[in-house]
């Protein structure tokens, strides 16, 4: 298993419709990103600054092509249409990245 962290900003104006959102996440991107083997998924977020930070646990083998499945699905591909102009994504992300992805610098079960 492989603990991921994540970062990206969030649209000021865009606040209450995100949450809106995630409130209500489509059933059939629920199940892709469980089919691409993501668990314990979670998105937090950082007020005033509207900073998203997400965290979930990888438990594949092949994360490039698991997150390639996902990106294939189309019901994935609509609900990403709807999110990302919420987000901001950090000036200082690596090329390919949309969420920046973070390192894990200490864990303690």
């Amino acid at each position: 298993m492989q603990r991921m962290g994540m970062m990206i900003g969030l649209e000021p104006d865009k606040v209450a419709e995100y949450k809106r959102l995630h409130a209500d996440v489509w059933p059939g991107v629920l199940k892709m990103i469980s089919d691409c083997n993501i668990r314990n998924y979670s998105i937090y977020l950082k007020e005033p600054e509207n900073l998203l930070f997400g965290y979930w646990e990888y438990h594949g083998e092949d994360f490039a092509a698991d997150a390639a499945k996902m990106a294939a699905d189309p019901e994935t591909q609509r609900w990403w249409d709807v999110c990302m102009p919420c987000q901001i994504p950090l000036e200082t992300r690596k090329d390919g990245e949309w969420w920046a992805m973070m390192e894990e610098v200490f864990h303690l079960d």
